[in-house]
C-alpha cells in the first residue's frame, strides 16, 4: 500500500483501508480483551495510564493507538512536549517524574521482552517506586495495552477516524 501511484489530491500516501476486525464478527472476543484494563488501572494516575499507553503504541507501531491516546492525553491537560519525547524518553528524563519512567521502562520490558522475560534489575526498579498492588495493576494494565495494540496493528485500523476503537 505504499506505492507512489496511490497518493491522494494533496499528494501524500493514501491511507490503508482496514482489514476485518474483531469487534463485529467476534465481540465477546474483543470485549474480553478489555476487560482486565478498566479494573486494573482503578488507583493508576491517568497522566501515568497515558504515558504508558502511548509508549506502548510507539513500540507496537499502532497508529490508531498512539493516534487515540495521544489525543486522550493532550485533552486530559498532558504537554505536546511531554507526548512528543516519549519516543527518546532515555535522553529526556528531566521531564518526567521517577514513578513515570519507572512505568515507561517496565511498558517496553514487557512490550518488547527481548531477553524472555522482564529483567531483574527493572523490575526491581519499578518495584520501588510502585506498591505491590500499583505494580500488578501496571502490569495488567500494560499486557492488556500489548493486546488492544495487536488488534489494532493485526487490522490495520486507520488513525483519525475513531475516538476509541480499540
Amino acid at each position: 500500500m505504499d506505492s507512489l501511484d496511490s497518493l491522494d489530491s494533496l499528494g501524500r500516501l493514501r491511507e490503508h483501508p482496514p482489514r476485518p476486525g474483531p469487534a463485529e464478527p467476534a465481540p465477546r472476543a474483543f470485549e474480553a480483551v478489555g476487560r482486565p484494563d478498566a479494573a486494573a488501572k482503578r488507583g493508576l494516575a491517568p497522566v501515568l495510564l497515558n504515558l504508558v499507553k502511548i509508549r506502548a503504541a510507539q513500540i507496537t507501531h499502532c497508529a490508531l493507538c498512539l493516534d487515540m491516546h495521544s489525543g486522550d492525553a493532550l485533552t486530559a491537560g498532558e504537554s505536546a512536549g511531554r507526548i512528543l519525547r516519549l519516543g527518546a524518553w532515555r535522553e529526556s528524563m528531566h521531564f518526567y517524574k521517577a514513578k513515570e519512567i519507572a512505568a515507561i521502562e517496565l511498558t517496553e520490558a514487557i512490550t518488547v521482552r527481548t531477553d524472555g522475560s522482564v529483567p531483574d534489575e527493572v523490575y526491581a526498579r519499578v518495584a520501588a517506586e510502585f506498591d505491590e498492588s500499583e505494580l500488578a495493576r501496571l502490569v495488567a494494565v500494560i499486557t492488556t495495552l500489548n493486546g488492544r495494540n495487536g488488534f489494532g496493528v493485526s487490522t490495520c485500523l486507520v488513525p483519525g477516524h475513531c475516538a476509541s476503537a480499540i
